[in-house]
């Protein structure tokens, strides 16, 4: 008789986005914690959304992700070792406690967690994680979690960006454009309790810059993306990084989001869009490194990520 497979979980976790134009009202009214969103902004996040294809490519893309790793998992792994990846939002459909429910009705007792958001912050990553322990305790299951807080600088990982950096900086055709980094912004507050957040973005990009051999002053890091509430967000931000870069010189900017790993609005609009018109009026040309989505780079990284996870529920 051969060994008893065991399965492991994987719990693939990301923000989430409206399926269709008509669904921005109530994802709106989700993500805002059932706080009405007023008739302009809804219809400015619909004009958004509407630019970038009418809905959020986020869910196709974090399932192909899962599919991908998955299959890397397992072809990585000896036959009695499986693997079984599912995919939870935190503001829409499938919800985590989905994601829960299929491995609890496969009959999964471990399973690894991670927030496809590299970088840990209480007010994001431990949510996360929060509302998935939360998921668990109220389907009454017997799963073990093993969560993955944080994940910046895994040399695969920083790897994945530099190839898709590289990538980006071919747009240029031998010129050196000027490399911009950047990341999603969160109330500033959260560095007054020692929030390891912005730390943590400054190292990957300091790490991508060293792999891309760019020398001090060819390269920064800002914030985008920024809520509209009256509190300070973290800076500097893109809006006012570009046109200061734009007035000191430089004609050429590439910008690498290492904050995200997945094309969404905040890439496809506020970048592609936004940070490109706002360049244009400076007369610059902007242009972004390809997010990594479900590239084979990111994916074995993941992968590595989750097998070294893994090892620990072996042992």
């Amino acid at each position: 008789m051969g060994a008893a497979v065991k399965t492991t979980g994987v719990i693939l976790m990301a923000y989430g986005g409206p399926d269709s134009l008509e669904d921005v009202e109530p994802y709106l009214l989700d993500v805002r914690g059932g706080r009405p969103t007023s008739k302009e902004l809804v219809e400015e996040i619909k004009d958004r959304y509407a630019q970038i294809g009418g809905r959020s490519p986020l869910l196709e893309i974090t399932r192909r992700q899962a599919s991908a790793l998955e299959a890397e998992l397992n072809n990585r792994s000896p036959m009695e070792q499986r693997f079984k990846v599912v995919v939870g939002m935190r503001h829409w459909e499938p919800r985590i406690h989905a994601a829960v429910d299929t491995l609890v009705n496969e009959g999964i007792q471990t399973a690894v967690a991670i927030v496809m958001a590299p970088h840990y912050s209480k007010m994001s990553t431990e949510v996360y994680l929060n509302r998935l322990f939360e998921a668990v305790e109220g389907a009454g299951a017997e799963i073990q979690i093993f969560p993955i807080r944080s994940w910046h600088h895994n040399p695969d990982f920083i790897h994945a960006v530099e190839k898709h950096a590289r990538i980006g900086l071919e747009k240029f055709a031998g010129a050196q454009p000027y490399v911009l980094f950047t990341a999603h912004s969160l109330p500033a507050r959260i560095l007054e309790n020692g929030d390891p957040y912005a730390d943590q973005l400054h190292e990957t990009a300091r790490l991508v810059a060293k792999h891309l051999g760019l020398e001090e002053g060819r390269w920064s890091f800002s914030f985008q993306s920024a809520g509209r509430t009256s509190e300070p967000w973290l800076g500097p931000k893109i809006e006012e990084e570009v046109p200061r870069l734009a007035k000191a010189g430089e004609r050429n900017i590439l910008v690498v989001p290492v904050g995200f790993v997945a094309d969404h609005v905040e890439v496809l609009y506020d970048i592609d869009i936004e940070a490109r018109k706002t360049a244009g009026k400076f007369g610059a040309r902007l242009e972004r490194s390809p997010s990594l989505n479900d590239s084979p780079a990111f994916i074995q990284a993941l992968a590595g990520i989750v097998t070294s996870e893994g090892q620990k529920i072996q042992h």
